[in-house]
């Protein structure tokens, strides 16, 4: 009985000192980010918001560490990451690329955040713009946040436009005021019988499809539909504007050098080549800003936004200071105000973004932007759409830019071609 009563004691000895050890341990979080810009533009500290969040994060967790990897290149990500995951080495938070989401949803690698929003009284999800929280939302349950996002606008030469005596456009204008401005101004200037002032510069299908509230795909990914209406109504207008540029290709230089009216334009680029120095090095010659792109007879003034999302392993050991820190960084007004000043994207809060705050910030950081009111971009945000999160999305639209400007150069039945284009894509989607 002594020896059992010693054994004993001696147990819980152990187990007092294992819990003493394991509660007062340091702790160690680590976070997945990939270097240089989300939104594919210069940007000079790519880890500075982050940092940020992390010192705040540190001062109210006394104890807790928080390490980034650094260095990995965004081209390089997606497949580290997937390396990190099968190996079980994957950071406790990181991003996740729009294309690999549903994938990293569906095969539990995410961790579900619908417990911890609801229990969370400090968090209210509503105060994001809707389409950046739906983005991080697999089969209606979310598994990551929006840090931040950056809608498409369309860029207006305002140089061009005074000289052909056009004013500039309003937010609230159509294809056909777009179509007119462009004939208007298209033309040969110095008499050599060739154009060489035009109206728009990678305009495409998908920003009319955008537009003209066209349904490419079922919520799985597995169907396609571009057989409906609002589809032809792209493709006749996208004829439209090819017709009148007379068959002339028109280029990058072209539009660097002022001669083409319009161009769509993410708002990073348009926060990136707005100031000095890069407006110096890329449009210094002709005044310029940007407006809502047009709206198609079937839709209205939508933009696609791209949304950079945050999520939590599954296998962390740290659940509670994981969801924490993942809210410090997506969540924290002040970390997602330095969005405006540390990035060349947007918050993901409609309430920061609007804030007069807010504004002030953007104007200091963004030099020469004093016409454009953040208000007309949070409207703009609340009407973006976000593209489709299944995996093969980007092989499926590749896919279909290939067939249908083979039908722009071809002349052919335009409901018999979309439905070959639709039977096509479908048999891709379903290999």
């Amino acid at each position: 009985m002594k020896r059992g009563f010693i054994l004993y004691v001696a147990c819980l000895l152990l187990l007092t000192c294992f819990l003493g050890w394991y509660l007062t341990r340091p702790k160690v979080l680590t976070v997945g980010l990939f270097a240089g810009s989300n939104w594919n533009v210069p940007e000079g500290d790519s880890y500075a918001l982050l940092e940020a969040a992390i010192q705040r994060f540190e001062a109210e967790h006394p104890g807790v560490a928080v390490r980034y990897v650094s260095g990995i290149r965004k081209e390089d990500y997606s497949e580290w990451l997937a390396e990190e995951l099968l190996k079980g080495e994957e950071p406790d938070i990181f991003v996740v690329p729009g294309e690999d989401f549903d994938l990293y949803a569906s095969i539990g690698a995410l961790a579900s955040l619908e417990q911890s929003i609801s229990r969370d009284t400090a968090f209210d999800p509503s105060v994001y713009y809707p389409m950046t929280l739906d983005y991080g939302r697999w089969q209606g349950r979310s598994y990551a946040l929006p840090v931040g996002a950056v809608p498409t606008l369309m860029f207006v030469n305002k140089t061009l436009l005074a000289k052909e005596g056009i004013p500039i456009p309003g937010n609230d204008w159509t294809w056909q005021d777009f179509l007119r401005i462009c004939k208007a101004v298209t033309r040969d200037t110095d008499g050599d019988g060739r154009l060489d002032q035009f109206g728009v510069y990678d305009y495409t299908w998908r920003k009319a499809a955008i537009t003209n509230d066209v349904q490419l795909f079922s919520p799985d990914g597995r169907s396609a539909d571009f057989t409906n209406k609002k589809m032809e109504e792209v493709m006749y207008f996208m004829n439209e504007l090819q017709e009148v540029r007379q068959g002339q290709e028109v280029t990058a230089k072209d539009f660097d050098m002022g001669k083409v009216a319009f161009r769509p334009f993410t708002f990073a680029e348009y926060r990136t080549y707005k100031p000095y120095p890069w407006r110096i090095k890329k449009y210094s010659s002709f005044e310029w800003d940007c407006i809502k792109l047009p709206a198609g007879p079937s839709g209205h003034n939508a933009s696609i936004m791209q949304t950079m999302i945050m999520a939590i392993s599954a296998r962390t050991r740290e659940p509670r200071l994981s969801w924490e820190l993942l809210k410090t960084i997506c969540y924290d007004p002040a970390i997602q105000e330095l969005m405006l000043t540390k990035s060349q994207g947007l918050p993901a809060r409609r309430d920061v973004v609007e804030s007069p705050k807010a504004q002030k910030l953007f104007m200091a950081a963004t030099p020469g932007s004093e016409e454009m009111n953040l208000k007309v971009v949070s409207q703009v945000m609340d009407d973006s759409l976000t593209e489709p999160k299944f995996s093969r999305y980007r092989e499926a639209m590749n896919l279909a830019d290939y067939k249908l400007a083979q039908i722009m150069q071809e002349s052919v039945s335009l409901g018999r071609a979309l439905s070959q284009v639709q039977k096509d894509i479908n048999a891709f989607l379903r290999q």
